[in-house]
């Protein structure tokens, strides 16, 4: 496997402007998940307006995992050959359109269409976040860096409820598609004034030629297997908790905005608070294996979902599995970063959320037949085990030669 480093501007004393990149990344991430996130907040009402069932919306949302395994990788490429400035402005504008466009349909093709559209935008978020924080910062600030990129992407599922629930009831869920766009203008708007000096180096370190994910490499399966199964807890949670809620334990549409934001918040806090036992604990690692037991020890609590009717537990168990999940994140990203080269931190990342996005799908094909017959003590299980199953893999395929 190989183990070069991906070197960062450690020659450079760290100055506020550097951080600037990875808050508008930030930003940008809260933007990604907000628009991701519209769908499964308004769920209830959509659902009953439309009669689309709960299998058809899984399989809505599985569009949207098929088009975002494919995109990831794919802006991973496309970031490091063209840069952050024009790659990401790019993005950002296609998902932006595709975001509003929901506010439109009204049948199961049109949604799947206006969600595969977003998945294939949203793959820049990600390679884009982790590419600003190699380009920004030093190596022993890269876990908290690539946490403060990726964070505003929780605090967008927290927003997305409080703002688009609100919004739907009073104006119609179409409405709400249509308003939140504005928030997409403002943000490439943004772009525009950081990406450039002081802020990102004038030259960005970028490859001579498109490189492509090599399936051969190790490292490759390596990033896929401490990535992809283990942090997958919150997307399933996201994209289905209102559901659970709703059908599961009775809770109403207007009640769901007051309680949808804790799983995303919790995931917050675990990209920072991880991101920091990352860069104290795995500096130098390249197989940080009590990290990655201990994640996978906490993340079968979401298995026992099921056995309390208790909103507070039932949410204090969604929170923690989303803490959890961010936790592998970061850790498998910061050793990641051992594995690729600086100039191919974008595409190494592009593999990573791809491949949560494949898993993502995966599981919905199972999840939705399952939610739609109320059987989710089976769904929730599925997901506890998926860390424990990439966790064994993944200690396979990244031993030593």
């Amino acid at each position: 496997m190989s183990t070069t480093t991906a070197a960062g501007p450690a020659d450079r004393a760290v100055t506020w402007q550097m951080w600037v990149p990875c808050m508008a990344m930030a930003a940008c991430s809260w933007l990604s998940f907000f628009h991701r996130t519209i769908l499964a907040a308004l769920a209830p009402t959509i659902l009953a307006e439309t009669g689309l069932t709960a299998q058809q919306f899984a399989s809505i949302n599985a569009y949207f995992f098929v088009a975002y395994t494919v995109g990831n990788p794919l802006w991973g490429s496309i970031l490091d050959y063209v840069g952050l400035r024009v790659g990401m402005f790019l993005g950002v504008a296609i998902w932006t359109a595709a975001s509003v466009s929901h506010g439109w349909m009204s049948a199961f093709i049109g949604f799947a269409a206006a969600r595969a559209l977003l998945g294939l935008g949203e793959g820049v978020t990600f390679p884009g976040g982790l590419r600003t924080a190699v380009e920004s910062l030093p190596a022993t600030r890269r876990a908290r860096a690539i946490a403060l990129s990726f964070s505003g992407g929780t605090l967008g599922g927290v927003a997305a409820p409080l703002i688009a629930v609100p919004l739907g009831l009073k104006y119609g869920w179409r409405a709400a598609f249509v308003f939140t766009g504005a928030f997409g203008v403002a943000w490439l708007l943004l772009w525009l004034a950081v990406a450039r000096p002081p802020f990102l180096p004038k030259v960005e370190k970028k490859t001579t030629k498109i490189a492509w994910p090599n399936p051969s490499e190790r490292r490759f399966w390596a990033i896929v297997f401490s990535y992809g199964l283990p942090a997958i807890a919150p997307g399933p949670i996201l994209t289905l908790l209102s559901l659970y809620l709703n059908r599961g334990l009775g809770v109403s549409q207007r009640d769901l905005a007051s309680i949808l934001w804790m799983p995303p918040l919790a995931w917050a806090a675990g990209y920072f608070f991880w991101g920091w036992i990352a860069d104290r604990f795995a500096e130098g690692k390249r197989r940080p294996i009590g990290l990655f037991l201990l994640l996978t020890v906490c993340s079968l609590a979401l298995g026992a979902t099921t056995w309390t009717t208790s909103i507070a537990i039932t949410m204090a168990i969604m929170s923690w599995a989303t803490f959890i999940g961010g936790g592998f994140q970061m850790v498998a990203l910061k050793v990641g970063s051992y594995w690729f080269p600086r100039e191919q931190a974008a595409m190494m990342t592009g593999i990573a959320s791809g491949s949560f996005a494949l898993v993502n799908y995966i599981l919905l094909q199972f999840l939705g037949p399952l939610f739609n017959q109320q059987r989710y003590a089976e769904a929730w299980w599925i997901v506890a085990f998926c860390p424990l199953i990439g966790v064994i893999v993944w200690l396979f395929v990244s031993r030593k030669e």
